[in-house]
Order: C-alpha cells, then sequence, then structure tokens
C-alpha cells in the first residue's frame, strides 16, 4: 500500500479461546505453555538471560512448508538452548520420534527450524518442542505442543486452504478491546490443511502510537512496543516487529494449529521499496534500501519457517536464501511462491517498450516458466505479492505493481506477465489460478482476451483478499491491458477504515479430491462467505 497513516503498539495478550475441532483437541490442555502466558511488550522484548528457572518459548509455535513427507518446525528461546521436536501420530505421545535441533543463540535472535523428515502422508502429525539448556540437559522447558496435517499421496483426500495478508498496519496493531487479531481466530476455527499468507506479514515502516481516535470518536488502543515507537532500521529494530505480531494470543493458537506458506511483499522493509533506492525520507538514518532490505531479509528467515531460506544468511534473494519457490502439496496442487519485490526494477510511468527485468526478475521468470511445465498438479496456484490489472499507484507518476493506467499494449513490467501469459497458453499448461492481496479489500478478477488490448493468452481468475489485521482501502482501478472484469468486490468507500469500522478479509480454497472442482470463496472474518467461485479442472482456459 501507499499510505502510511499514524501508528500505535503494543501491550499484553490475554488468554486464547480454545474451541478447536476435534482433530485439533491435542491442543486444548496444552497451549497454556505456548500461547497462554501473560506477556508484555517489554518482556517479550529480548531473552532474559536469566541462569535459574526453566527455559521458556513464549511466542509459540509453527510450521511451515509442509509437504507430504516433510515439514519445518519454529521456535524462539529466552535464553541460549538447544532445539528438541519429537512427534507422535497421537496427543497422547505414546509413541514418539525424536529430531535433534540446532543450538539457538544470539546469531539468530534465539530463534531456530527443525526439519521433520519421513513423515507419513495425508496423516496428522502431532509434536512437541523441548528447549534444553546446553549446560545443564536436566534443566529442559515445559513442552511446546503443536499440530499439523501433512499434504495427501491420493487425490481423493482433497485440500483446503486458506490465504490473506497485511497484518498490523496503517497504525493499527493488536487492540485488547476488540479481543487483538481476531481475524486469525475465524480462520482457526475453519481448521485449513495450511495457510498462505501474502506478504506484508509486518509493517516495519509503520510506528504505532498507543491510541488513535476514530471518526466517530472512539478510541482504538493499541498495544505498544519499544521496536514499534519507530521505523525499523536495524536488525534488532526488524526482529522487534516480527516478534510484534506474536504478542497476540490468535495468532500463537494458529500458528500452533495451522501450517503456514509465507512470503513478503514491501512493508517487511518499507513502503514501495524495490532494490538500489535511496530514500529521501527524514525518519531513515540509513538510506540505502539494499541495506535495509538485507535486515529485514534476515530477521525474516529467522522469524518463519521458510525452506528456501537459512536463519542469518542476511539476503534479500540469492541462490542460498531466496523466497520464491514451490510448495507441492499432492497431486492436486503446487503452489508457486513468488517474489515481486527482490528482483524488479525501479517504480517508474510504466512506459518502458523494452523491459526485461520486470516484476520478477529474467532469471526468476525462467525458474517459473520450468516449473510450471514440470508441475503434475491437478492446479496450479500462482501465489503472487501483487496484483496484475489493478492500478497501484506510488506516488504522482510512478507505479507500484503491474498496471501503469494505460489500457493498451503491453508496457514496462506488463511485457513480462505478457511474456508469462503467452508461454502458459502456448505450452497449455492448466489449472492456473492467481492469488494476492496487497490492495487492503477483497475482490474477484476475471481476465480474458476478448476484452484485452494484448489477446495471446487463455483466460485465467485472480482473486485478492485482505487485510487480516489492518487499514481498508477503496478498491483500485482495472488497467485493461489484459482484459479485467471486476465480478466481485467488497472495499470501503474512505481510505483506511480501521479494522473496528469494516470487517477484515481472507479467502479460502476447497479442491475436491473426487471432481477435482476447485471452489473459491472470499470471506469476512465474521464467517460469513462474501463470494463463491468454481472452477472445473483440466480446461486450458475458464
Amino acid at each position: 500500500m501507499t499510505t502510511h497513516p499514524p501508528g500505535s503498539d503494543p501491550a499484553a495478550p490475554s488468554a486464547p479461546s480454545l474451541s478447536s475441532p476435534a482433530r485439533r483437541s491435542v491442543l486444548r490442555g496444552s497451549l497454556a505453555v505456548s500461547t497462554g502466558l501473560a506477556l508484555g511488550g517489554a518482556g517479550l522484548a529480548a531473552p532474559a538471560f536469566a541462569l535459574s528457572g526453566r527455559p521458556e518459548g513464549r511466542w509459540g509455535v509453527q510450521t511451515g512448508d509442509v509437504t507430504a513427507h516433510a515439514g519445518l518446525v519454529w521456535v524462539r528461546s529466552d535464553r541460549p538452548v538447544r532445539m528438541i521436536v519429537e512427534t507422535s501420530a497421537t496427543e497422547s505421545f505414546r509413541r514418539v520420534r525424536r529430531h535433534h535441533g540446532p543450538l539457538l543463540g544470539a546469531d539468530t535472535d534465539f530463534t531456530g527450524t527443525t526439519l521433520l523428515r519421513g513423515l507419513p502422508s495425508g496423516e496428522q502429525i502431532h509434536y512437541r518442542v523441548v528447549l534444553a539448556d546446553p549446560d545443564d540437559p536436566r534443566r529442559t522447558s515445559e513442552p511446546l505442543l503443536g499440530t499439523f496435517r501433512t499434504a495427501p499421496e491420493r487425490r481423493r483426500d482433497g485440500v483446503r486452504f486458506l490465504w490473506s495478508g497485511d497484518i498490523a498496519g496503517q497504525g493499527w496493531g493488536i487492540n485488547p478491546d476488540i479481543g487483538g487479531f481476531r481475524a486469525f481466530e475465524a480462520m482457526r476455527r475453519l481448521d485449513p490443511d495450511f495457510f498462505l499468507c501474502s506478504g506484508d506479514t509486518v509493517y516495519a515502516d509503520g510506528p504505532l502510537q498507543p491510541s488513535v481516535t476514530l471518526p466517530d470518536g472512539r478510541i482504538w488502543r493499541n498495544v505498544v512496543t519499544l521496536e514499534k515507537a519507530k521505523v525499523a532500521e536495524t536488525l534488532d529494530e526488524y526482529r522487534g516487529n516480527f516478534r510484534y505480531n506474536l504478542l497476540d494470543h490468535n495468532v500463537r493458537a494458529f500458528n500452533a494449529q495451522v501450517p503456514t506458506v509465507t512470503q513478503w511483499d514491501d512493508h517487511e522493509v518499507r513502503n514501495n521499496w524495490y532494490p538500489g533506492q535511496i530514500l529521501d525520507d527524514a525518519r531513515y538514518a540509513e538510506k540505502d534500501v539494499d541495506v535495509l532490505a538485507a535486515r529485514a531479509s534476515r530477521a525474516f528467515s529467522e522469524y518463519f519457517p521458510v525452506s528456501t531460506l537459512r536463519a542469518g544468511t542476511g539476503g534479500a534473494a540469492g541462490a542460498e536464501g531466496r523466497m520464491h519457490r514451490v510448495v507441492r502439496y499432492g497431486p492436486l496442487l503446487d503452489v508457486f511462491v513468488l517474489d515481486m519485490r527482490s528482483y524488479r526494477n525501479a517504480n517508474s510511468p510504466g512506459r518502458q517498450a523494452d523491459d526485461t527485468t520486470g516484476i520478477l526478475g529474467a532469471e526468476q521468470l525462467d525458474w517459473l516458466k520450468r516449473e510450471l511445465v514440470r508441475s503434475r498438479a491437478v492446479w496450479k496456484v500462482l501465489a503472487a505479492d501483487m496484483p496484475i490489472g489493478l492500478v497501484v499507484p506510488d506516488g504522482a507518476t510512478a507505479f507500484e505493481a503491474i498496471a501503469q493506467g494505460d489500457p493498451g499494449a503491453p508496457l514496462g513490467r506488463e511485457l513480462q506477465i505478457a511474456e508469462l501469459l503467452r508461454f502458459i497458453k502456448h505450452r497449455r499448461v492448466t489449472g492456473t489460478v492467481w492469488l494476492t492481496a496487497d490492495v487492503h479489500y477483497t475482490s474477484a478478477q476475471h481476465y480474458a482476451p476478448e476484452r484485452a488490448a494484448f489477446q495471446d493468452f487463455a483466460p485465467f481468475w485472480e482473486f485478492v483478499s485482505g487485510p487480516l489485521a489492518a487499514g481498508g482501502f477503496p478498491a483500485n482501478k482495472l488497467d485493461g491491458t489484459f482484459g479485467p472484469e471486476r465480478v466481485f468486490v467488497r472495499a470501503p468507500e474512505r481510505a483506511n477504515v480501521s479494522p473496528m469500522e469494516s470487517p477484515q478479509y481472507f479467502g479460502e480454497v476447497d479442491i475436491d479430491g473426487g471432481s477435482g472442482d476447485l471452489t473459491v470463496r472470499l470471506r469476512g472474518d465474521d464467517d460469513s462467505v462474501l463470494f463463491t467461485k468454481t472452477l472445473r479442472p483440466g480446461l486450458v482456459g475458464q
């Protein structure tokens, strides 16, 4: 988003509601350790290094990039420890398999991930993380419990997942008066197989204020931490932004029950950034965005379990630490996680007649083409951190996304998308669906060549859903280059509507194991279904 409203910061979350479905019942008696503690903002800012007592993992647990036989488990400790993970087929942990994880220390902000291999496919996995004092293995934490389902190997099992993005943005942080980030509890109750987080996982450029007066006179209260009092510049300040969301009991309970596939967009670093940018912003002492992006990328790799990132590598992109990847979730689904941030060219009016860099970079585009052709999944979700045909300005003359408001033949970044769409058509790659967030409302766009200036592509759908915990914004204009038609939209009429005034949004994708049909539902955080569309498998375009 291009708007930065006033900000706010965190206090102490309350205990979670644990009315989870039956298959998640393992957590009902156990989340007191990982999610039920009274956590003050200052108390979570940094490990205490107390030598007495037991280690603690007050930030909960997470799992990420789960496939049929593997998954990553994440934890953070309050001191140096050895991470140990035990898995079991039952919540009683009568029989366990032990996975020895890394030593957690200051170099990764006391975070770490353990790769679980050799898991059974299509099964509920129960796990517990124990943090052991490396100098006294008898001194261990209380077990931190979680659960997740591995991807199926049988098509008939079906797949169901959720997606959204945009968390703690535009000045709207954790508000204890409304129960914190309520959309996470609404998503948890739906018990999905996994959650696709489509970027803007934090707002590192969005300081928070303790309170904000709403247009109707009500007061919004934010939980506040030291790192959320200014824009993030140092590695520790970026780390503090990622810790912030874990103050919320809804987030911790959700993380303990639902695996994530996480990508980033701009606000993990700063609004509308691109490689090579030099800032003209008095709030920043560090003006080189590449320096900021390296610090943010390192913090991101420390706080999310992502299979292609290693905590501590410190790079925004590269062979040893890239964001883009394919998460293969059984025969029905491959998720192509795109990175529209690390390789893009500078934001501009977007009228170039020749643009090989575009928004993906030439190397990532080649990778995407190869992986799409290799994919044997029925459905291929293109997880984009920005929309295709929605016009997203950056200032008076530049543009932040792909579209630039000219409905004619492709120019600028549109050239790269045209190349990709042409490739998908001519190689007869079926089952592509685009999912994104970013614009802070929910909508469904259908793209068709008969409505477009560029016509060498097969029809496809793009679904938008968000924010999860941020300001709502009016709908963006459409660019006619690829022929989008807005079939559905739900958006506020004014900019930066608080979560107290407008619903938060997420999407649901349900792939039927029998027919292979893919159904998209756009949902509000009040459990409402706002729009439904079902797509049939095996068609080149629909």
